[in-house]
């Protein structure tokens, strides 16, 4: 286990009452060694502030204002900043982490700069809502046509590596930092490892639209993402090229995969088919734009190796 002090961060944004259920699972965490736990309050305003400040929990507690700039990136930024620990957790507040999760995190970090754990859809989700994601088993990672990736929900990496490669990036709001994040570990030479034993449950949007407003999310930022590591060798066809695929995969799915037709033609899951038209038109309009626009006028914070917004006070490496 680490030598002292581990800091789990939390993001949050309006997260009653699932924010109990992972204060709660923290609480029952077999975790031998000190943690406190950072709850970053992204602008809530359903009284997050005031449940919290009413509470005893058993770990050292800190809620910090994170509310300057939209999104789970900024949240957490400014949840690195509050952290006295020296290994960062990285948790959402709408999960819930399995009672192991923190012992295995910890002991595979011992070996990594960074690591990320697994995930499952069944305790938190419906039958029928677990099947609108997609997961790789406990023992994979999670692959790209690039680099693997770990999920910004379990994830955590020593503040060494913070000081080196730098903060979440801001511009990405709505998906997309922690892809970000893990290729920048790695593009900077540092190793990213994956702990199967490490389990979050996750909970999935429960609605075909929240699922389809997700992906269009994930498709924006996914094409932002990609633009941004192009320099540093990952594939990225030409919009010329690309709109014609998209278009040609949101026909497929709103013809041939769509969840009213009958079941002999192997419909998706009426969720997974919202987020995956979700995700080919988030791709599609930010891909329009990239066409439509010089590339230095649309995303030119995509083009450099230091893709992130620091405040002279926030950047620990200087």
């Amino acid at each position: 286990m680490p030598n002292g002090l581990v800091s789990v961060i939390i993001a949050v944004h309006n997260g009653l009452p699932h924010l109990d259920w992972q204060l709660q699972a923290l609480a029952a965490q077999d975790y031998k060694g000190e943690f406190e736990v950072i709850v970053s309050d992204n602008g809530s305003s359903d009284g997050t502030r005031g449940y919290l400040e009413a509470l005893t929990p058993s770990f050292p507690f800190r809620w910090v204002d994170s509310s300057g700039i939209r999104g789970a990136a900024h949240a957490r930024n400014v949840g690195i900043d509050a952290a006295r620990g020296d290994l960062l957790a990285v948790l959402d507040h709408d999960d819930v982490a399995d009672p192991h999760w923190l012992s295995a995190i910890t002991h595979a970090a011992e070996k990594f700069d960074a690591v990320g754990g697994s995930i499952e859809l069944t305790t938190l989700n419906s039958t029928e809502v677990a099947t609108w994601r997609r997961m790789p088993p406990p023992e994979k990672r999670f692959e790209t046509f690039y680099l693997p990736y770990a999920q910004g929900n379990n994830f955590a990496l020593w503040r060494t590596v913070v000081n080196k490669i730098g903060y979440y990036d801001e511009e990405l709001i709505g998906g997309g930092e922690d892809v970000d994040y893990s290729w920048r570990i790695q593009e900077a030479g540092l190793t990213l490892g994956h702990v199967p034993d490490a389990v979050v449950a996750y909970r999935l949007r429960p609605t075909m639209h929240a699922s389809f407003r997700q992906g269009i999310n994930y498709g924006r930022t996914s094409c932002q993402v990609v633009r941004k590591h192009e320099h540093m060798g990952c594939p990225n066809p030409s919009c010329l090229t690309q709109i014609p695929a998209i278009l040609a995969t949101i026909f497929f799915l709103a013809i041939l995969r769509n969840p009213w037709l009958p079941n002999l033609l192997s419909p998706q899951p009426r969720g997974l088919w919202a987020h995956n038209i979700g995700l080919q038109w988030g791709a599609l309009s930010t891909r329009v734009r990239f066409l439509l626009q010089p590339k230095d006028a649309v995303g030119s914070e995509y083009s450099t190796s230091r893709q992130i917004r620091l405040s002279p006070t926030r950047n620990r490496s200087s």
